[in-house]
C-alpha cells in the first residue's frame, strides 16, 4: 500500500478553493489525502474509481467553507455537480452525489451499483475516528498515512463547528448525519 505524496487532480481541484478554505486549507487538504489513501487501501481501484474518489474527497465537506454553513451537504453536492459538468464527467454525477451525501451515514450503505459510496463512507470514518475504526486496514498503514498528512488542526476545527451546531440546536441531530 503505497502512500502517494501528491495527487495532481486533488491539488488542482483544491487549489481553486484556497481563498475560501483560508487557514483551514492545509487541514482539509490532508483530510482529503487521508481519505483517498484509506479508500485505495481498503479496495483495489481502477483509474476511473481513483478519479471519482479524489473528486468526491475534494468536494465532500467543501460546502462548510464555500457556503459558510454546517448544513454543508447540499452546497458540497452542488459544487461537485458543477465541477463534473464543467469537466465532461457528468455521467458520474449520481455516484459522486451519493458518495458525498452518504459519507456520514451511521449504517452501512448498500447498493451494488455504487460500491464506492460505502468505501468512501468507511474511509471517512477511519479518518474522523482518528484511526480507531480501521475496517481491517493495518494499524501501521493508518499511522503512516496520518504521519505523512498530519491533522493540521482539522479535527479541532470539526469539533468547533459541531459545538456551534449543538449549541444552536441541542435537541436535533446535525443536518449532515444520516441514519
Amino acid at each position: 500500500m503505497e502512500i502517494e505524496a501528491s495527487l495532481p487532480l486533488l491539488e488542482e481541484i483544491l487549489g481553486r478553493w484556497d481563498k475560501e478554505l483560508g487557514k483551514d486549507g492545509p487541514g482539509y487538504k490532508h483530510h482529503v489525502y487521508r481519505i483517498v489513501h484509506f479508500c485505495l487501501a481498503l479496495r483495489e481501484c481502477n483509474a476511473e474509481d481513483r478519479e471519482k474518489i479524489v473528486i468526491a474527497g475534494c468536494f465532500h465537506d467543501l460546502g462548510i467553507w464555500a457556503s459558510g454553513t454546517i448544513d454543508y451537504l447540499p452546497p458540497s453536492i452542488a459544487l461537485a455537480k458543477a465541477y463534473l459538468a464543467q469537466t465532461g464527467r457528468k455521467a458520474w454525477t449520481n455516484e459522486i452525489e451519493l458518495m458525498i451525501d452518504m459519507h456520514h451515514k451511521l449504517r452501512q450503505y448498500r447498493n451494488d451499483r455504487y460500491p464506492l459510496v460505502e468505501l468512501f463512507r468507511r474511509a471517512d470514518l477511519v479518518d474522523v475516528s482518528l484511526g480507531l475504526l480501521k475496517w481491517g486496514l493495518p494499524g501501521n498503514y493508518v499511522k503512516n498515512v496520518k504521519a505523512r498528512f498530519p491533522n493540521a488542526g482539522f479535527h479541532k476545527r470539526l469539533t468547533q463547528l459541531a459545538g456551534l451546531c449543538f449549541a444552536r440546536h441541542p435537541l436535533s441531530p446535525p443536518p449532515f448525519m444520516k441514519w
